[in-house]
C-alpha cells in the first residue's frame, strides 16, 4: 500500500482516471480549427456591417430631425417679428377645414339619429 489511497474504505490505485482521449488526427484537428476561425471572422464581418448600417441610418434620422428643428426655429423667429409663415397658415387653414368637415359630419349624423327616433 505504498502509493494506494484509502477512500471510504476502498483502496484506490493511482493512475489515469476518466475516459482516455481518442487519438485525433492532428491534420483534421488543425483544419477544424482553421475552419472555425474562418467562420468567426465571417460572423465578425457581418456584425460590423450591421452596426455600420445601423449607425448610418441613425445619423440620417438625426440629420432629418435637425433640419426640422431648424425649420421650426425659423418659424418662431418669423412669428416673433410679427410675420406668420405661409406653412403655418396652410396648416391652420387645413385644420380649420378638417374641423368644419367633422362638425358638418356630426351635424348630419345628429339629424339622421333624430329622424330615426321621431317614429
Amino acid at each position: 500500500m505504498d502509493d494506494s489511497k484509502v477512500v471510504g474504505g476502498k483502496v484506490k490505485k493511482p493512475g489515469k482516471r476518466g475516459r482516455k482521449p481518442a487519438k485525433i488526427d492532428l491534420k483534421a484537428k488543425l483544419e477544424r480549427s482553421r475552419q472555425s476561425a474562418r467562420e468567426c471572422r465571417a460572423r465578425k464581418k457581418l456584425r460590423y456591417q450591421y452596426l455600420e448600417e445601423l449607425v448610418s441610418s441613425r445619423e440620417r434620422a438625426i440629420c432629418g430631425l435637425r433640419e426640422e428643428l431648424e425649420m421650426y426655429k425659423q418659424w418662431c423667429m418669423a412669428m416673433d417679428q410679427g410675420k406668420i409663415p405661409s406653412e403655418i397658415k396652410a396648416l391652420l387653414t387645413g385644420e380649420e377645414q378638417n374641423k368644419s368637415q367633422q362638425n358638418s359630419g356630426r351635424h348630419t349624423k345628429a339629424v339622421k339619429i333624430e329622424a330615426n327616433n321621431s317614429w
